[in-house]
């Protein structure tokens, strides 16, 4: 009983979010898909997913909301016979659902968004904001477009889920705990928390568009010796170098793109989480900013958060197979056990093994994406971390954006620059197989 309340409370906040633009006759703004956005983004934050796992919630909640759009579009594509195991998804049949009234195919989207998200977090409540207080300042409404709507809306969200279900993601809940190896140059936890392993078995979750996890497998690391002079010691000593003599810019570049949900303050023995963005949620955040610019509608914004959610999605798999893979021993654990027991990087060293370098891997696979929807050139403000105290930053470009959240990392102690340029090579080649193989309008990718 209390399922059923939650759901038909969410039911009239998506209503109530579309009567603030008009009624349900009207066109809601698109800026009710991008509020939607952010409303998932402060959920993530608070409930402090791991960013593979914040991915899959980027990833089903709006694909559940741009396969509701397109069921009233004809000019754009399904997900069904291009991403992996996606279902057929019917349009509703005339005979059943028009004989009473139309269907708002943006609240459907926005309801379809909402309860899908909502069955991937913890706080469900927070999606609703205040439904009761935006109820009391709506009109009269059409309910059997209403009705209609949701019950469409519905539908696509459990076509969605049922998909989600099927990716692998509960098996790999019921994995034995991560076994670190002992051999030299492998990964271990890292101060100050010495947080377990995250997601050792992401490599396992169904993609989206790749064939496989391993399909763009990196060239290895280079080979740990701690022997002064190696590939390896020199790119040791370039991160403790450079750590060392930051000026104010490069602080602040390693402070934006920081986007570690793990962050942990400790004060004697008093420790404590500070709740921030995970890089794919910055990502989301570049794509709804620069959508907004560019004055793009509904179905194109919608198609927009999708590729780049999956971008993010398959980057994270991609990412996730190599680092467990390699195993590669953190900047941190060497510099202190060979060169300064006493060094610190300006970031906290997330809890995973170093190579490659994640937010290299997905910032080059969103950027690919975003460009070709965009331009090569399209410049933008990045407002994603003002929340957070940190100013606004303009990039030329994505592919510059994604260039300076890749050396964040070496700036913030936390990768060497070879997981780096890697990355961002793998990256690439994740955006670029999204841009190929899903086609959501005939002119994608062309």
């Amino acid at each position: 009983m209390e399922k059923v309340i939650r759901n038909r409370a969410l039911r009239y906040f998506v209503y109530a979010l579309c009567m603030l633009a008009g009624t349900t006759h009207a066109q809601p703004r698109t800026a009710l898909l991008h509020r939607a956005e952010h409303n998932l983004t402060r959920v993530i934050v608070h409930d402090i997913f791991s960013p593979p796992v914040a991915s899959r919630i980027y990833l089903y909640a709006n694909a559940a909301a741009y396969e509701t759009l397109v069921l009233g579009n004809e000019g754009y594509k399904s997900l069904y016979g291009q991403a992996n195991g996606f279902p057929r998804i019917e349009a509703p049949r005339e005979k059943d659902w028009r004989a009473s009234g139309d269907i708002n195919y943006k609240l459907a989207a926005l309801y379809a968004f909402f309860r899908t998200g909502g069955q991937l977090v913890f706080s469900e409540p927070m999606l609703k904001d205040s439904a009761e207080s935006i109820l009391a300042s709506c009109g009269e409404h059409d309910e059997a477009v209403y009705q209609n709507s949701l019950r469409l809306g519905e539908m696509v969200s459990d076509s969605i889920l049922a998909w989600a279900a099927r990716d692998n993601y509960a098996a790999t809940r019921k994995k034995r705990r991560y076994t670190y190896s002992k051999e030299k140059g492998k990964w271990m936890p890292t101060p100050p928390g010495y947080i377990d392993a995250v997601e050792p078995y992401w490599s396992q979750i169904r993609p989206v568009s790749l064939d496989s996890a391993a399909q763009f497998k990196p060239i290895p690391p280079p080979a740990f010796s701690t022997e002064p002079g190696s590939v390896f010691m020199k790119e040791v000593k370039e991160v403790y170098d450079r750590t060392r003599s930051l000026g104010k810019e490069e602080i602040l570049i390693a402070s934006f793109w920081d986007c570690n949900p793990f962050y942990l303050n400790t004060q004697g023995h008093l420790n404590f989480a500070t709740k921030k963005l995970s890089p794919g949620g910055h990502w989301i955040s570049i794509a709804g900013q620069t959508m907004e610019s560019a004055g793009k509608n509904w179905i194109e914004s919608s198609a927009v958060y999708l590729l780049t959610s999956i971008a993010l999605f398959d980057g994270f798999i991609s990412c996730w197979d190599e680092k467990y893979r390699s195993q590669f021993i953190r900047p941190e654990t060497v510099i202190n056990a060979h060169m300064d027991e006493k060094w610190r990087p300006l970031l906290q060293t997330p809890p995973f093994p170093e190579y490659t370098s994640g937010h290299s891997v997905i910032s080059a696979a969103a950027a690919e994406v975003l460009e070709a929807r965009l331009g090569a050139n399209f410049a933008f403000d990045d407002h994603t971390e003002t929340p957070y105290g940190l100013p606004v930053r303009h990039f030329t470009s994505f592919a510059a954006a994604a260039e300076e959240a890749g050396i964040s990392r070496l700036y913030g102690g936390i990768h060497y620059r070879a997981a780096i340029v890697n990355g961002q090579k793998q990256g690439r080649g994740i955006g670029l197989q999204v841009i190929q193989k899903i086609r959501l309008k005939e002119t994608i990718g062309k």
